[in-house]
């Protein structure tokens, strides 16, 4: 199987300005910023819930702490979030009016209003890529980018693959 392709800064400003247009921008900039500046692959982006990024007052958290279900590999791990990261969510979270009091609700909703699928939301990145011609893209291209960044900040390949 054929590699995604690790786009440079202007393909990822193309792609986030693109989202603008798109009938749900927030949440698609949201998909994309955890796909980008956390490095989340599909399958943890579509199982985050509500209570996974919020504190029980309401604040967004630092660190997320994905369990085991919503990894690749079965094996639970923290992801930090940057400030401009935790910034997004706030932001997505007072659009949508998502609250600790409902925890287990999903982060980001389908059309339908429940958890996306890996499939759907792979599905959705090809979208996005095609529509400003980046056809090779995938829903892997916003993991290697910020694999790729890391790198290029000096960040250490064992830390990298952690």
């Amino acid at each position: 199987m054929k590699q995604s392709p690790v786009l440079n800064d202007s393909q990822v400003k193309k792609v986030f300005k693109s989202v603008e247009m798109t009938k749900y921008p927030s949440r698609n900039r949201l998909i994309l910023t955890l796909s980008y500046y956390v490095g989340l692959r599909s399958i943890s982006i579509s199982s985050l819930t509500v209570g996974d990024v919020l504190h029980g007052d309401g604040s967004v958290k630092e660190t997320v702490l994905l369990k085991n279900n919503q990894t690749k590999g079965n094996k639970s791990q923290s992801v930090v979030l940057s400030i401009h990261v935790r910034e997004e969510l706030k932001k997505y979270v007072s659009e949508h009016h998502l609250s600790v009091e409902n925890p287990s609700e999903p982060l980001i909703k389908s059309q339908q209003g429940g958890f996306f699928s890996s499939q759907s939301l792979q599905n959705l990145f090809k979208q996005l890529y095609q529509s400003v011609g980046l056809g090779d893209a995938s829903s892997h291209s916003g993991r290697r980018k910020f694999a790729t960044s890391l790198d290029e900040n000096g960040v250490s390949i064992y830390v990298i693959s952690q």
